[in-house]
């Protein structure tokens, strides 16, 4: 593979045109929609205009991310359909929640992130510490996509992890830059429209060479146990799909959509034909994965499947098409954190610590995108493990912030105690299970997803204990 920004010599050509070609589409697309801007709502919430048409292409195309086409399709090849409950029914169920219990709610809000709704619940001080926390969440999550594309064109083309990521980082970071919100959904629209495409031929192709009884005979000939069972090995699946839906449903990404939507209709409306669209595109990729099986029985030799079908079992019609697919995949979650990210750099942290920055909100817009990218981009040379990557950031949100933030839609009194030990037990326990996953320090705390449980009642505990404090201390007072 070479070094870390080496080029090998084995390269293929054509597919490498193909992604030279679909990130200068992808670019003039984004820079078509760009438009001059002159508010920090123009950059980051496209006015507060998109319908509910748009609303469900950019959260498609957002939740269905690098984990969706590779780490899916893996899983399932090697256990089966209870895949589906790793990334699928996280998706689909936090789109639901969303839909049913905060669309209406959140839209209503008069805040453009998470930390403006904290500040008035729980003060300035649990604001800044929620912000760090925030910040760190989306640069992971950013990071997760860029180490999904390094890895995958590092195998396929055979160009160097740090080019690979460089490549499609620099185009993302160009129209997100550019266009802000608008650019990013308007590129989404294109994005949603070839990875559809790409999976339904991938799907076809492999049905047309296998079939569900050579699979059940494959699996038994393996030894592999429930291949067919939804709920086999359930068990840690179930903390996956516990630290993913606490996470997702109280991401800045949700918020900034609903914020994004012309009225709190449009918003819902949006989030169910995301829910329906997931569902299908998940049902499709799980299909793929074990049907799979009878035409790999002996795995892939470490490469994703949908790379070992593209680049070395289909030809180049289908293979182009499912490796545009999973670029798509890719960078339209790419762009959508990177966007969101900025959105919270600026507000929460640069605008914090230098209010001027505030008389010029577009550049200092544009000036935290890149200062995202390249944060996203440092974390993405460090973690190259997709799962893990995506893991560790879910951690951040369900430990540190699910309860408190959850908690603070429904406070109506200022409650800062229980906001600070709230996120400070939960938001330090995943910090802790972070710098021990990175090496730094050696706790022997349990690894993601086994360490959710503990996170989340650590930050329960902290936010009810707080309560208990300041209800004893001054059960009468109201805040504001």
């Amino acid at each position: 593979m070479g070094s870390l920004f080496g080029i090998n010599p084995a390269m293929r050509p054509e597919y490498f045109v193909l992604f030279v070609a679909y990130l200068v589409l992808l670019l003039a697309t984004g820079l078509a929609f760009a438009r001059r801007m002159k508010s920090a709502e123009d950059f980051f919430l496209a006015g507060k205009r998109l319908g509910a048409g748009l609303i469900f292409i950019s959260l498609t195309a957002s939740w269905f991310g690098a984990t969706s086409m590779l780490v899916s399709t893996d899983e399932a090849l090697r256990g089966g359909v209870s895949a589906i409950w790793i990334v699928g029914m996280p998706a689909v169920l936090t789109v639901i929640v969303l839909a049913v219990f905060f669309a209406g709610r959140l839209h209503r809000l008069p805040v453009m992130t998470w930390s403006d709704l904290v500040e008035l619940r729980y003060g300035r001080l649990v604001r800044h510490l929620t912000s760090v926390l925030l910040v760190w969440y989306m640069a992971l999550l950013a990071a997760s996509q860029m180490a999904a594309l390094g890895l995958f064109l590092e195998g396929f083309l055979s160009v160097s992890y740090g080019w690979s990521l460089a490549a499609g980082a620099a185009v993302v970071l160009v129209y997100s830059a550019a266009g802000g919100l608008r650019s990013v959904v308007r590129t989404d629209f294109l994005q949603v429209v070839l990875l559809t495409a790409g999976v339904s031929a991938l799907l076809i192709w492999v049905s047309g060479r296998s079939s569900w009884a050579a699979t059940a005979a494959s699996a038994f000939e393996a030894g592999i146990v429930g291949y067919f069972d939804l709920f086999d090995g359930f068990g840690t699946k179930a903390l996956m799909l516990l630290s993913f839906t606490l996470a997702w449903t109280i991401s800045p990404i949700a918020l900034q959509r609903i914020q994004a939507a012309r009225s709190a209709g449009a918003a819902r409306k949006g989030l169910w034909a995301t829910a329906a669209a997931l569902l299908g595109l998940y049902l499709l990729i799980v299909g793929v994965g074990t049907l799979s099986l009878p035409l790999f029985p002996r795995g892939t030799g470490g490469r994703p499947l949908v790379a070992e079908i593209a680049g070395r079992e289909a030809g180049f019609a289908l293979g182009g098409l499912v490796f545009v697919a999973v670029l798509a995949a890719i960078l339209s979650t790419l762009d959508t954190a990177m966007n969101a990210g900025a959105l919270v750099l600026n507000r929460d942290i640069i605008n914090q610590a230098f209010p001027n920055t505030r008389k010029r909100p577009v550049p200092w817009a544009r000036a935290a995108t890149v200062m995202m990218a390249v944060l996203a981009f440092l974390v993405a040379l460090k973690f190259r493990n997709i799962l893990k990557t995506i893991g560790l950031s879910s951690e951040i949100m369900a430990e540190g912030f699910f309860v408190p933030g959850a908690a603070m839609l429904v406070l109506r009194d200022k409650r800062p105690l229980a906001g600070l030990l709230g996120i400070a037990f939960g938001g330090g326990f995943a910090v802790l299970s972070f710098l021990g996953a990175a090496g730094i320090v050696r706790l022997g705390l349990p690894v993601w997803p086994h360490s959710v449980p503990y996170g989340l009642t650590l930050g329960a505990a902290g936010f009810f204990l707080g309560l208990w404090i300041e209800k004893r201390r001054s059960p009468s007072r109201r805040g504001t």
